[in-house]
């Protein structure tokens, strides 16, 4: 590999990991509103991060399975340490930005995992696997005609 293609990957798994990152912020808000974990929403979200992933990062298909199934894997941890934080900025009366702060990202971590239970690690998975699926799956070629 030459530099020119480590530095373009490199910069495809960055791509990869804000889009996760932004799915689960996004993951976040039906959360709170319905005041209730929504780990079903794994799916729907490794679905449109691999047609992201696809149209916009990477081509290749294998190359875009692969940073679908890792911006899913980092949006369902995310948002569980979102939700670890909102639990913790309510416990003690904090705003959300103060409550992670003073917490600090292993402290969120550590209770993001804690939290975590089965059945959202098996819709964690499910949700990887939809990634890989749908950025596997050919696009469609969209026929233009001229009047």
């Amino acid at each position: 590999m030459i530099a020119r293609q480590i530095v373009g990957e490199c910069f495809a798994l960055f791509c990869a990991a804000m889009l996760g990152l932004a799915a689960g912020a996004i993951w976040l808000l039906p959360t709170i509103y319905l005041q209730r974990p929504l780990p079903w929403l794994a799916v729907p979200v490794g679905w449109l991060l691999a047609i992201a992933v696809r149209q916009w990062v990477h081509g290749r298909r294998w190359h875009a399975a692969w940073l679908a199934a890792v911006a899913t894997a980092i949006a369902s941890v995310y948002v569980h340490v979102l939700i670890s934080a909102v639990n913790i900025s309510i416990m003690m009366g904090y705003g959300l930005i103060d409550a992670m702060r003073t917490a600090g990202w292993p402290m969120l971590l550590d209770f993001a995992r804690i939290s975590m239970r089965p059945v959202d690690i098996g819709w964690a998975i499910a949700g990887v696997i939809a990634a890989i699926i749908g950025a596997l799956r050919m696009p469609r070629r969209v026929t233009r005609t001229v009047p």
